[in-house]
């Protein structure tokens, strides 16, 4: 009876300690099933995923994965609705566990992480801002030997990975990769003897091979061109900074500046939340092994196992409670982060502006960590303000200065003015000028197009192509009465301002003097008659 009435107790604490879990199994098992059927289409996008995505920008690669969808649906593969590839390389434990080493939070990142832990071709790293590259080191921690082919005696150190099984990093690669490290790009290995040995020839010498030896390749520059044998060797990874996760970085480092002890908040907390989640994990992971590895006829006499699953549940609950403090807590401090948003956001513009300077002249190059150095100096510059709204606008203001006095001072001089044109379009865009924005006009003072229609009436004092342009800029909503103007109503005072040495400073006859209000519009006029003064 005794032994009755515990086996009872220890069934009703085990039942009592399963109970919550029974909605979530259930729904596992539906989840699984389903997936069962589905796992075809799913497993054949994730490898798409790592095998062909990696090496391109963030649009390129929605657009891949949405034709990919397109394509297995045409094809009546069974495939989840939707379905992210991510979902299927990683889980939230996982990602959770990458960002505590360091990898930046956007979405790109993550997902060349999951590239690079999925990929089964050595992974080349295309990550000019070196932010692959840290979490890499931070991930491995003092087992990964790091060497440069610049360096003395590079060789034996690879030779030494090779053979004990190291993980290798070589960083700063160029575009051709040293010829005698052919035979390990390619996994040359040779298998001899009935150990089935392995070797590889590296140089004139066989060495031997660990199979547990892993190569990750680092490259620099901002848009490498390989020759195809390298890519179909390694696994080409873009790590090249985004826009979004580069004001998500700037926002970390300004409230860093500006209110320490808030951002300090925020790290402790996305770093205790990754825990959890790492955490939640093991436990549940743990409860089921115990409860797998567990004789189902003994079950109810096994003391220890329910009273470890016990605690492992109070744990489990424990978590959860402080996951949703922490959750609202976090939301609390975004509120007071979002504050500093727009200098966040002017410095991610300013550093892709000045990136694209290398289009126009390749010794423009400018690197992150220099950037940042003087996105310091600008913040230690900027005058103390007890208004934070007061204050961001004196951020914005100084960083903006800062930045384009320090890559202006490096250009030639023939293109410091299409430096400042760039910057002015750009600004203008985003519309933080005084003026409205309007993308037909952007378009056709980029482009300055033409419209021949019929005879030029002023052809004494206006050239043809002139008055051509002037024909479609009438198509432009506000400028519809321009050339009935010029023709009929005030021809002299055109010419006047037409044959004025800098017409952008005089005042353009009748109502459209109006434009000095509105210098975008005045530029348009401007790119018409006298294109010579843009």
């Amino acid at each position: 009876a005794r032994s009755c009435s515990e086996k009872l107790s220890l069934a009703e604490r085990l039942v009592g300690g399963l109970a919550d879990e029974n909605e979530r199994w259930s729904m596992t098992v539906e989840s699984l099933t389903e997936l069962g059927l589905k796992q075809i289409g799913n497993c054949l996008l994730a490898s798409a995923f790592v095998g062909y995505i990696s090496p391109f920008s963030a649009r390129l690669r929605a657009d891949l994965v949405t034709r990919w969808r397109a394509d297995l649906a045409e094809r009546q593969i069974p495939v989840t609705a939707d379905i992210d590839p991510l979902t299927v390389l990683a889980t939230d434990a996982a990602i959770a566990g990458w960002q505590n080493e360091g990898l930046p939070a956007d979405r790109i990142s993550t997902e060349n992480a999951s590239v690079l832990t999925s990929c089964s071709r050595w992974p080349l790293m295309v990550d000019p801002q070196q932010q692959g590259i840290r979490w890499i080191k931070q991930r491995i921690g003092e087992d990964l030997i790091a060497i440069q082919l610049t360096t003395s005696r590079w060789l034996e150190r690879v030779v030494h990975a090779v053979t004990s099984g190291s993980q290798l990093l070589i960083e700063a690669v160029g575009e051709e990769i040293d010829a005698v490290l052919e035979p390990v790009l390619s996994r040359a290995v040779i298998t001899r003897g009935r150990q089935g040995a392995m070797f590889l020839k590296l140089g004139s010498d066989e060495i031997e091979y660990d199979t547990k030896f892993q190569l990750y390749l680092q490259s620099k520059l901002p848009n490498p061109h390989y020759r195809p044998e390298v890519a179909a060797q390694c696994t080409i990874i873009n790590f090249t900074v985004t826009p979004t996760g580069l004001e998500e970085q700037i926002l970390a480092m300004v409230v860093n500046v500006e209110k320490p002890e808030l951002e300090q908040e925020k790290q402790r907390l996305v770093r205790q939340q990754n825990e959890f989640k790492v955490a939640l994990w093991r436990l549940e992971d743990d409860l089921l092994t115990q409860l797998s590895a567990a004789d189902p006829a003994t079950i109810l006499e096994n003391q220890p196992l329910v009273e470890g699953l016990e605690k492992t549940k109070a744990t489990s609950k424990e978590i959860t409670i402080q996951v949703s403090n922490a959750q609202a807590t976090e939301l609390e401090i975004n509120t007071s982060r979002e504050l500093y948003r727009p200098v966040a956001a002017e410095g991610s513009m300013l550093f892709f502006l000045v990136n694209q300077l290398s289009v126009m002249e390749h010794m423009y190059q400018y690197s992150l960590d220099s950037f940042v150095t003087f996105l310091d100096k600008a913040i230690e510059r900027t005058p103390a303000r007890d208004d934070v709204a007061q204050r961001t606008e004196s951020l914005v203001s100084v960083i903006r200065q800062t930045i384009f006095r320090w890559v202006n001072r490096g250009l030639f001089e023939e293109h410091k003015l299409v430096f400042c044109t760039m910057l002015t379009l750009r600004l203008f865009q985003l519309r933080k000028l005084n003026e409205e924005f309007n993308l037909s006009y952007y378009n056709f003072l980029l482009r300055g197009p033409s419209a021949p229609n019929g005879e030029n009436p002023l052809s004494d004092w206006l050239p043809n192509n002139a008055w051509n342009r002037v024909q479609k800029l009438c198509e432009l909503g506000d400028f519809d009465r321009f050339a009935a103007n010029m023709e009929k109503d005030a021809p002299n005072r055109f010419k006047e301002w037409f044959n004025e040495f800098a017409p952008e400073d005089a005042k353009l006859p009748l109502d459209w003097k109006r434009l000095d209000q509105l210098p975008f519009q005045k530029l348009l006029v401007l790119r018409c008659l006298r294109p010579d003064r843009m």
